[in-house]
């Protein structure tokens, strides 16, 4: 779902609404929440999840929202948090007796003819169902909503930021929206963004390309967590930040006197799930306990 980038910077597109907020406070009423001995409903914490971001924020072509859930009443004691449902993660899962899991990205994303333990998806499809273990998938929704995976990707330019706003705007909300386009109140090296990137991911290493003739200076930065080719084609930007971008699209970026720093893929996205846990605590009255999977990684490591 990426297309290639090949707009011009002449006709660049900016989106920016005067709005200084960059982050969203999640205070809705948990009166309704009735915590039992053993737990608290599946369905009272699938409904807190969409209080947080409704499912209807996600792209068309996404699969978000109970994508595993056990035939008999569920009640969750211990919700585990992933960016990726591995086969590392889903033998943690059980380890620590999770009764649900949450994954940022949808492990049932294509169809599924069967399930069997032909394939490892499969294979993590049967264990949940074996082991009466929910799966839920925020993916797209949690990079629209305000204080989701984006807001926290561009946080890492907190103290210098003047502005942040969806770059493609929700048509009922202009608050959410993917990607964010970020003004700062003055300019900072490239050396400084690189850092503050590294910092604010826990990262040893990202890859960066730097524009073409251009002062190396960065006023405006465009970002989408995850692939962000397709959100950040076309627009008027000093640097694009995001997990991974195609050859040629880097290439037109720089000629187009735009820096890319790239993070990998679901490094862009991971450090969100800890900010999340907290939240998720709080929206929970305590009364569940959340972890952050110590097993998921981005696959590709620099070597």
């Amino acid at each position: 779902m990426f297309r290639h980038f090949t707009a011009l910077k002449k006709s660049c597109r900016i989106f920016v609404y005067d709005t200084k907020q960059k982050h969203s406070s999640v205070s809705y009423a948990m009166s309704a929440m009735k915590p039992d001995a053993m737990g608290i409903p599946l369905t009272q914490v699938v409904e807190t999840l969409h209080k947080f971001a409704d499912p209807s924020l996600a792209n068309p072509w996404d699969n978000v929202g109970l994508l595993i859930e056990p035939t008999e009443t569920k009640l969750v004691s211990h919700i585990l948090l992933t960016n990726d449902l591995t086969e590392s993660v889903m033998q943690e899962a059980l380890d620590l007796k999770t009764d649900m899991i949450i994954t940022y990205h949808p492990l049932i994303f294509a169809p599924m003819k069967s399930v069997t333990t032909r394939s490892w998806k499969e294979k993590i499809v049967a264990k949940c169902l074996e082991n009466r273990i929910a799966v839920y998938s925020p993916h797209t929704s949690f990079d629209s909503v305000k204080g989701g995976v984006n807001d926290w990707l561009a946080s890492a330019f907190e103290d210098v930021l003047k502005s942040s706003n969806p770059i493609e705007v929700n048509v009922s909300n202009p608050d959410y929206g993917c990607g964010r386009i970020c003004i700062l109140k003055s300019k900072i090296s490239i050396e400084d963004a690189v850092q503050r990137v590294k910092e604010h991911t826990g990262l040893k290493y990202v890859r960066l390309a730097r524009a073409c003739r251009t002062d190396g200076f960065i006023n405006t930065i465009a970002l989408c967590a995850g692939s962000g080719a397709s959100v950040l084609k076309g627009v008027c930007a000093d640097l694009y930040l995001t997990g991974e971008m195609l050859h040629h699209d880097i290439l037109d970026a720089t000629h187009n006197g735009i820096s890319v720093i790239l993070t990998n893929h679901s490094d862009s996205e991971r450090g969100f799930l800890t900010k999340f846990a907290f939240t998720l605590n709080d929206v929970l009255n305590k009364a569940v306990n959340v972890s952050v999977s110590k097993n998921d990684a981005d696959p590709l490591k620099t070597v």
